[in-house]
C-alpha cells in the first residue's frame, strides 16, 4: 500500500518554511510521503528540506509587491494556482494538507477545501496572518505556535509551539558559556531578509561599547546585500571583528556558541533562541501585520529572558547600554539564558505530528 501523503503548503519566507521543514522531516521519519507546495520564492528555501520531499511550484502572487498592473493580475495567478492544485490533489490524494501561511499556501488549502480533504493551518505568530485569517474557519484544526494567539470568534486553536529544524534540536539546551574576559560571540539576525535598521544601529552601538568589551567581541551579522558593506565598514572602524552575510546557513551552531543574540522577533527566530536558550535583545519589526512581532516577543520578555526595544525607540546609545548590561554581567546573562530555555518548546514538532496523524487517521 502506498504510504500516506502529507501536503505542506508554505509561503516564501524563513518564518513559514523553517517550521514546515521541521514537520516534513518528522513525517518522513514516520513513513509518510511529503510534498511541498510553494512558489518560486519559497523554492529558494526548499534546499534545506530532505531530498525525499517532492517540491511542487504553484502559481501565486501577493498584493504587497509590484505595480498596479501586477496587483490586478494577482487574482488570476492565484486562480491558476488553485486549478493546478485541484488537478494535483485529484491525481495524488493527500491524507492531510497543512498550510503554514503566505500567499503560496492559498492554492493547496483551497483545493483541499473543495475536495474535502483533512486540512489544518499552523500560525507561527501571535496574530493570524492574512492567509490564515482567510482559512481559519475553513480548516479542521488551527495549530498555534505562539500562545495565546488572537483568533476569530468561534475558532478554537491548539497550542503546539513553533517547530524548529532538526539542526536546532541538535543544539537544544547546549551549555551556555557566560560572557567574560575572553572572546565572545554576538549574533545579529534581521529576519530572513535582513533588516536595514539593525545594520545601521547595531554597528553604531557596538562602537560605543567600552574598549575592553569591543576587544573581545566577535559579531556575526545578517545584513542585506545593499547594507553589508556599510555595516562591515562600521564594525572595522570600531575595531571589532565581524562576519557579514545576507544569510547564514549555520544559524543553529552560531546561536549555540553565542553569548548574546540581537534579533527581530519573528516566530522562528524566537523559537530557535528559546529552544537553544540564549539571552536576547529583540527589536520587533514595526510594520509587521497586527504588530505580531511584539506579540511573539512577549513570552521571552515576561520571562526576563530578553530585552525588547520597539523600533521607534531604538538608538545606538540605548542599545549599547543594553548590550553592555548583559555582557558585563555574567550572572545576569546566565539567568537570561536559563529563562529563555524555560520558554522553549522542543516538542512542538511532536505536537504538530500528533495533530497531523489524528487528521490522517480519518482517511484511507
Amino acid at each position: 500500500m502506498m504510504p500516506k501523503l502529507l501536503l505542506i503548503a508554505a509561503g516564501g519566507t524563513g518564518g513559514h518554511m523553517f517550521p514546515a521543514q521541521a514537520l516534513a522531516e518528522a513525517m518522513l521519519a514516520r513513513g509518510w510521503r511529503v510534498k511541498l507546495s510553494t512558489d518560486d520564492r519559497g523554492a529558494r528555501y526548499a534546499g534545506g528540506f530532505p531530498a525525499e520531499v517532492v517540491v511542487e511550484r504553484v502559481a501565486s502572487a501577493t498584493f504587497a509587491r509590484g505595480g498596479v498592473a501586477a496587483k490586478l493580475l494577482v487574482p488570476f495567478r492565484i486562480a491558476g494556482g488553485v486549478v493546478g492544485a485541484l488537478l494535483s490533489q485529484m491525481r495524488d490524494k493527500p491524507a492531510v494538507v497543512v498550510g503554514f501561511g503566505g500567499y503560496p499556501s492559498i492554492p493547496a488549502l483551497s483545493a483541499a477545501f473543495v475536495l474535502r480533504r483533512p486540512r489544518m493551518i499552523h500560525e507561527q505568530n501571535g496574530v493570524l496572518g492574512r492567509v490564515n485569517q482567510l482559512f481559519a474557519r475553513k480548516v479542521d484544526k488551527v495549530a498555534c505556535g505562539t500562545w495565546p494567539t488572537a483568533l476569530p470568534a468561534g475558532v478554537t486553536g491548539e497550542a503546539t509551539g513553533n517547530p524548529v529544524r532538526q539542526a536546532v534540536l541538535d543544539r537544544a539546551s547546549a551549555p551556555y558559556i557566560p560572557p567574560g574576559d575572553y572572546p565572545m560571540a554576538m549574533v545579529v539576525i534581521g529576519g530572513s531578509q535582513g533588516a536595514r535598521v539593525l545594520s545601521d544601529v547595531v554597528p553604531a552601538a557596538v562602537a560605543l561599547l567600552p574598549e575592553a568589551l569591543r576587544a573581545n567581541l566577535r559579531v556575526a551579522h545578517q545584513a542585506r546585500d545593499e547594507d553589508g558593506a556599510r555595516a562591515a565598514a562600521a564594525y572595522e572602524a570600531a575595531g571589532v571583528r565581524a562576519e557579514i552575510a545576507p544569510f547564514f546557513a549555520d544559524i543553529p551552531r552560531r546561536l549555540s556558541e553565542a553569548q548574546l543574540v540581537i534579533s527581530r522577533s519573528g516566530a522562528s527566530s524566537v523559537a530557535d533562541i528559546s529552544v537553544i536558550g540564549r539571552p536576547a535583545i529583540l527589536i520587533p519589526f514595526a510594520a509587521a501585520t497586527g504588530d505580531h512581532q511584539t506579540a511573539n516577543a512577549k513570552g521571552l520578555s515576561d520571562a526576563a529572558a530578553a530585552v525588547v526595544i520597539q523600533e521607534k525607540a531604538l538608538d545606538a546609545a540605548g542599545l549599547a547600554g543594553h548590550i553592555a548590561a548583559i555582557l558585563e554581567d555574567p550572572h545576569k546573562a546566565e539567568i537570561m539564558a536559563r529563562a529563555a530555555l524555560g520558554e522553549g518548546k522542543p516538542d512542538a514538532t511532536a505536537r504538530l505530528v500528533a495533530l497531523v496523524e489524528d487528521l490522517g487517521g480519518e482517511t484511507q
